[in-house]
């Protein structure tokens, strides 16, 4: 079932998702990426040279263990934090400071209590200097997509967690970016709101067809949601290993209890378990 190259482990896909694999473009690419810190007491190394592909319309998860440099690299594709070597593509393009063709969902949903949810997704207009009747009409067709119809005037404080993060994840989308990164979007919501959360993530990235980086510490996200799952290694970080996960879409969420499923799980778990760090769930 599994074939070594190196120290990256690649699972086949599913014949669709291969498809898709070989005839999309590469959208992110790295190539001997590195971070490094520098401080008083030296330099310190967050991020080993990275090379990795993503293409077109692809979920990729990042997974490992805390202070591995998972966020370090999201924002660097982001262009929030700069390289310190190698080569970081986005579409053929170098990522030099921020960039206009991501959107960006973080852990908490930072919406301004003072605006409504309209207004939360029409502040990404603002900032961008939009035309506001063209972001209105987009920001109505992702309410619809989304489910919050009927929720356009209320404020943060009236939503639910699981709500406030789709306001934030249409906020993000709001511009119509082709890359979607998302860090640890749902680790605040409970267990419950979490697998909702993750059946609508994919709901939305199957009909918005973006392409999502994901940083998350849970495995079983990480399967669920991705077309391929990159696991990193301790600090300083590295990509030690890559798997293809090969199960149909749309997943529905019984597919965790299946055996496929949990031989995902147990083949990412005892990397980790190899590693000597468990943080992952």
């Amino acid at each position: 079932m599994s074939q070594v190259t190196s120290n990256v482990v690649k699972l086949a896909p599913a014949a669709a998702r291969e498809g898709l694999a070989s005839s999309a473009k590469v959208l992110i690419e790295g190539r001997g990426v590195s971070k490094i810190y520098r401080t008083k007491e030296g330099d310190v190394e967050t991020l080993k040279p990275l090379d990795f592909q993503i293409r077109e319309g692809e979920f990729v998860s990042v997974v490992g263990p805390s202070g591995c440099g998972k966020s370090t690299l999201m924002k660097m594709v982001a262009g929030l934090l700069p390289i310190s070597g190698g080569d970081l593509l986005l579409s053929g393009r170098s990522v030099k400071g921020p960039q206009i063709d991501v959107g960006i969902v973080f852990q908490n949903a930072l919406l301004l209590p003072w605006r409504r949810v309209l207004d939360n997704i029409l502040l990404q207009a603002e900032i961008r200097r939009l035309p506001m009747a063209a972001a209105r009409k987009r920001a109505a067709e992702l309410i619809a997509m989304a489910g919050l119809q009927g929720f356009e005037d209320k404020y943060p404080w009236q939503l639910s967690g699981g709500m406030q993060q789709r306001v934030s994840i249409l906020r993000a989308l709001l511009h119509d970016p082709s890359v979607l990164l998302m860090d640890e979007p749902f680790g605040a919501l409970d267990a419950m709101t979490r697998e909702r959360m993750n059946l609508e993530l994919q709901r939305i990235w199957m009909t918005a067809g973006k392409t999502v980086l994901l940083i998350t510490h849970s495995i079983p996200e990480a399967i669920f949601l991705s077309d391929r799952v990159l696991v990193m290694s301790e600090r300083p970080g590295s990509i030690a290993a890559e798997y293809a996960i090969d199960l149909p879409r749309p997943r529905p969420l019984d597919v965790m209890g299946t055996e496929k499923f949990a031989a995902y799980a147990r083949t990412l778990r005892a990397h980790f378990f190899a590693q000597g760090n468990l943080d992952a769930h």
